[in-house]
């Protein structure tokens, strides 16, 4: 069973130009950059953050370092329907042709992605079996 629901799963499908991770510096403070690549990996459950150069990051060290970070993805639908979701949790920086940052979900907040409007769903994640 997915950490994600049909709602969430189809959204997170959607092309959306832009998102924003957040990693946890050497000090503790946050780190957040706008990202462009990202995807959902259904065979782990995850999020995979994608970049150029990704390995050379703070990014990429913080993840190395802390193994927690989250991202944000968002948008408005017209007139005005804010939309998004916002997945935190464990994360790896995973190295290879192609390297990524992958979020195992923890703690999900969605809004705006079926008929609840601009209520909030938030739940925490169990851990998915490997």
């Amino acid at each position: 069973m997915s950490a994600f629901t049909d709602a969430e799963r189809a959204y997170l499908r959607e092309i959306h130009p832009m998102a924003r991770l957040a990693t946890v510096g050497r000090d503790g403070t946050p780190h957040v950059m706008p990202i462009g690549m990202y995807r959902l990996d259904e065979g782990t459950d995850a999020i995979d953050t994608l970049g150029r150069d990704l390995t050379t990051t703070k990014k990429w060290r913080d993840v190395v370092r802390n193994r927690q970070a989250a991202i944000v993805i968002d948008d408005v639908v017209p007139p005005f329907r804010p939309r998004g979701i916002e997945v935190r949790g464990r994360a790896e920086a995973i190295d290879g042709p192609e390297p990524v940052i992958r979020i195992h979900p923890e703690r999900i907040v969605a809004w705006g992605l079926d008929d609840t409007g601009w209520m909030r769903n938030a739940r925490d994640v169990e851990p998915r079996k490997s």
